[in-house]
């Protein structure tokens, strides 16, 4: 397919880009968390909580806790004290039981070794069950007798012969959780177009829905190639770097305004922030590139400094 082809998305094709908005992950600027909290992580999925401590527990960066999670019980890296908690409410902080021992460890070790042959069973019980299902992952809770299974589908997938198999194999609770594209490449990692790790594996699994407007916003190519990432999904930086862009836009003028400069009527064609650097045209053919910050809001005007 060639580039041009790409840049023809209509807004339906642009809109599946999107991400569709959870209204169970709110804002955090009105709510009051207990101090000191803790960001943990779940390095098995790359999702990350957060947690108050028992008087009697100081974990310290990089020091393991057992921790209740949505799945139970498990093992979780400590990643620091949280100063502004992201995407969260007060009744999903979670309590760390107690520090890792050097057996909680070293159990952790083992299950990770059991989980690369379960893999392997999955894969093959799908295959056999003729499901259409992808096989993503399994991990051992570390302090409960159960396993989870992911998966990814677009379809629906009736997958109760196929837990029943599972269980005769594994004779321990088994738990199927179909996830999304996103959630795929937040499991499994991976390098983005820029070189450097997936924002959602890397960064935080709690960013904000991405949404076309901010690729607008940023001035990119609407080319699903370049504003979208190996999931399909728009890529998760323009999440984090829009607020950016938002505040920056602000001490600038904007595209198609109009400036009397030079004795000349002027037209701002191109504003970048990235930069700092305004382009715009005049009547007489003249093309000025200017920095940003000789441009003053005025008594409700834009007006060109010297």
């Amino acid at each position: 397919m060639f580039e041009d082809d790409i840049e023809k998305l209509s807004n339906e094709e642009l809109l599946a880009l999107e991400d569709a908005v959870d209204s169970n992950q709110p804002e955090t600027a009105d709510f009051d968390f207990p101090a000191p909290l803790y960001r943990l992580l779940l390095e098995y999925s790359s999702e990350s909580l957060y947690a108050t401590a028992p008087e009697n527990c100081t974990p310290e960066s990089g020091d393991f806790v057992i921790v209740p999670t949505r799945y139970g019980k498990d093992l979780a890296k400590v990643l620091g004290i949280s100063k502004k908690p992201l995407r969260t409410r007060p009744q999903d902080i979670v309590t760390i039981e107690r520090k890792a021992v050097a057996e909680d460890l070293a159990r952790a070790e083992e299950l990770r070794e059991k989980e690369k042959e379960a893999l392997r069973i999955f894969k093959e019980k799908t295959a056999a069950h003729k499901l259409d299902m992808k096989p993503i992952s399994v991990h051992f809770l570390s302090e409960e007798q159960k396993v989870l299974f992911f998966f990814s589908s677009e379809n629906r997938v009736d997958f109760r012969e196929l837990v029943k198999d599972l269980v005769s194999v594994f004779k321990i609770r088994i738990e199927l959780r179909q996830i999304g594209v996103r959630d795929e490449s937040r499991l499994t990692g991976g390098l983005g177009v820029c070189g450097r790790p997936f924002c959602c594996h890397a960064v935080s699994d709690k960013l904000r829905p991405v949404s076309i407007r901010m690729a607008k916003e940023q001035n990119l190519s609407l080319n699903s190639m370049k504003i979208s990432g190996q999931c399909g999904r728009l890529l998760c930086c323009l999440a984090y770097e829009y607020d950016w862009y938002t505040e920056a836009r602000k001490k600038m003028p904007s595209e198609g305004l109009r400036i009397f400069y030079d004795n000349t009527n002027f037209r701002i064609s191109e504003s970048t922030p990235l930069t700092g650097m305004v382009k715009m045209s005049g009547e007489d053919g003249r093309v000025l590139e200017i920095q940003a910050s000789r441009f003053k809001y005025i008594d409700g005007r834009w007006r060109l400094t010297d």
